[in-house]
């Protein structure tokens, strides 16, 4: 993808782990990837810096608060009328209680097993297994 694929929409999205090495994902209500399970993020607020970003979208998609960390990386993907620059960063979870919230069907903590099986059956959105894969960032157990 590149710029004359239409304007860019950034986005963030959040790679945390619990205390036992699980993945934290969650079920997309909503498309693109409706059904699908990804991380959890979205779009970034104008004003708004990629901090804050996670901390506001992880919050109202699981529930739960979280620290941004450091960039993990970065993907290119199709949106209508553009392309969504997600900048995915490790987070650390502060507080709250895990819950599906607004753009999200279901939440969960996810091991390497259920990961595993989720790919397996088509059930992560695309290239998501890949590229957590690459960036060294899948379930610990």
């Amino acid at each position: 993808m590149n710029a004359s694929d239409g304007p860019m929409i950034r986005c963030v999205g959040a790679v945390v782990h619990d205390t036992d090495g699980r993945l934290l994902l969650v079920q997309r209500a909503n498309d693109p990837g409706r059904g699908q399970w990804s991380l959890p993020g979205g779009r970034v607020e104008p004003g708004e810096n990629d901090a804050s970003a996670v901390a506001r979208e992880i919050h109202e998609e699981t529930g739960l608060r979280v620290r941004a960390g450091t960039l993990v990386g970065s993907v290119s993907r199709p949106a209508p009328g553009g392309v969504y620059v997600i900048f995915d960063y490790a987070a650390e979870v502060v507080g709250g209680r895990l819950r599906a919230g607004d753009d999200a069907s279901d939440v969960a903590w996810v091991d390497l097993v259920t990961f595993t099986d989720l790919e397996r059956r088509g059930l992560l959105v695309d290239q998501l297994a890949a590229t957590l894969t690459a960036w060294q960032v899948l379930p610990r157990r």
